[in-house]
């Protein structure tokens, strides 16, 4: 018993041992559908349990794709929880595989709250939010992406929730590992440069790499979207996660340490970047869903001014700028588009709202009156980014379809790097040399490996259903114009001279027009 109360008192002197000790008593056990039960330290249950991270489960993952996938209904709570997991699982399985690396328990449970926040700054429908709405409400930060507000709203929930003191008590040492952590949720693409990080020095450089990893594309967020996203939509996902973690291994490159996977795992990698791009083609990039999200983005750009949020010192923001302020931040969702379909009721009845037309762009929706599809175009020249001038100097005006009526959208398929292939960033280790990192050649891989790794689709929706006959001829026409069809179409004997050859330009495309 006084053995057993001296070592007691001892562990309760040291907070780095006091964490350790009270992650095996007090951890909390979840239940998760994709990784089965889990156990979270105590200081991500703290963190979990914030209105910041709670606002989470009111976060479609898949945006406007549950209007398309009736199983879809997952939200960013549980991706988060789920990186949370990975995360550490990575992080522990290279500190029992590889003690030299000297990873600490405090490097652990850094990589764990970067994975479990890394999400944080995700407004209403995920990527609808600063893909769609933030560039047409905000052109002057239109390159803002959630990944900032993430940084953001992170720093915000230390404060509003009080946990730098609980941070310290388990251990962590302040603010070297806040900045640690946010190094990770928004790492740096880094080649030869000189280091550029503060938290961690070039010995932990591969830590950068198992939240979001921008060498390769390899990391822990996918592994859990791909998991949970397959398993609701779905579809079946070839990647295993799970031998990947099993096999990873930290070798020197050039003076500086990488997650290397073993050689003979390569396959197993590009069917991981192959799941993705199948889960674009079938389901983010969706013809259907992305008339969804285009809808709801009109709904809240006609909605921006009106739907007013309150934030810090009692400031009122409206939806594009409440991103300026995390605390009014924290109370955008998905709700939003219920605020606009069901305004205060004690506003009088008869006195048309501003939110009308927003609204009836959402009822559409719930009716199921969507924006049509008219077509689609293959880009063939991928440095094509697409113009808002073209449907001027393409469109056949003869059929008076006003290009107001007309969405023009470019989808980007792709293995995450553009056109090039992630798996020649990607470095292997041999069973007999497992220190030494070398690169595949796909010429070794495969014959069947695809030569190009990006396409582009240029499509088309009509807003109004009752122009969709008209308006799927005048596509069709404007694609015959440049070559893209054989058969001539009755419509385009209309064309005036004139217009044949505004229409002359030919850029690359082929093209598949909607039945």
């Amino acid at each position: 018993r006084e053995k057993m109360t001296k070592y007691i008192y001892q562990v309760l002197q040291n907070p780095l041992s006091l964490s350790i000790f009270c992650s095996f008593l007090f951890t909390q056990v979840f239940n998760d559908p994709i990784h089965g039960h889990i156990e979270l330290h105590p200081l991500l249950v703290k963190i979990i349990d914030t209105p910041q991270f709670q606002r989470l489960r009111n976060i479609k993952q898949l945006g406007g794709g549950y209007f398309v996938f009736p199983g879809a209904s997952h939200n960013r709570f549980e991706h988060s929880i789920g990186v949370g997991h990975l995360a550490g699982e990575l992080a522990k399985t290279l500190k029992l595989k590889q003690p030299e690396l000297d990873i600490s328990e405090r490097d652990v449970l850094c990589v764990q709250i970067a994975g479990l926040c890394h999400d944080l700054g995700h407004g209403p429908f995920s990527h609808l939010f600063d893909g769609m709405f933030n560039p047409e409400a905000d052109p002057e930060h239109k390159d803002w992406k959630h990944e900032d507000a993430s940084l953001e709203m992170f720093d915000h929930l230390v404060v509003a929730s009080d946990l730098a003191q609980e941070m310290e008590r388990y251990g962590l040492i302040l603010p070297p590992d806040l900045t640690f952590i946010k190094e990770m949720i928004k790492p740096l693409k880094i080649d030869d440069a000189e280091w550029p990080y503060e938290g961690r020095d070039e010995n932990k450089s591969f830590l950068y790499e198992i939240v979001s990893n921008k060498q390769n594309g390899i990391d822990v967020d996918k592994f859990d979207y791909f998991a949970r996203d397959c398993h609701r939509l779905g579809i079946r996902n070839n990647f295993d996660h799970q031998r990947f973690i099993m096999f990873a291994r930290v070798c020197d490159v050039n003076g500086r340490k990488h997650i290397c996977s073993r050689d003979k795992e390569v396959a197993n990698l590009y069917d991981m970047f192959h799941t993705r791009n199948s889960l674009h083609r079938r389901a983010y990039q969706h013809r259907v869903t992305k008339s969804v999200e285009i809808m709801i983005k009109d709904a809240l750009l006609k909605a921006d001014q009106y739907i007013l949020t309150k934030g810090s010192g009692g400031t009122t923001f409206c939806l594009s700028k409440a991103k300026t302020d995390m605390e009014a931040y924290t109370k955008l969702t998905d709700q939003m588009i219920e605020r606009i379909l069901h305004p205060c009721s004690c506003s009088n009845e008869f006195t048309p709202s501003p939110l009308e037309e927003a609204r009836m762009i959402l009822q559409r929706i719930m009716s199921r009156d969507l924006y049509q599809f008219m077509g689609e175009t293959k880009v063939c020249n991928q440095g094509w980014t697409g113009t808002k001038t073209w449907p001027r100097l393409f469109w056949p005006t003869y059929l008076c379809i006003s290009p107001l009526k007309t969405i023009y959208l470019v989808v980007t398929l792709d293995y995450g790097m553009k056109n090039k292939d992630p798996i020649n960033t990607t470095y292997f280790y041999t069973k007999a040399k497992p220190t030494e990192a070398f690169k595949i050649p796909r010429e070794q891989v495969s014959k069947l490996l695809p030569v190009c790794f990006a396409e582009k689709i240029l499509r088309v929706y009509c807003k109004n259903s009752a122009s969709l006959r008209d308006a799927k001829r005048c596509f069709q026409s404007w694609c015959h114009e440049n070559d893209f069809l054989t058969e001539a179409l009755p419509c385009y004997k209309q064309c005036d001279e004139n217009i044949k050859k505004k229409a002359a330009v030919k850029p690359a495309y082929s093209v598949r027009a909607s039945s």
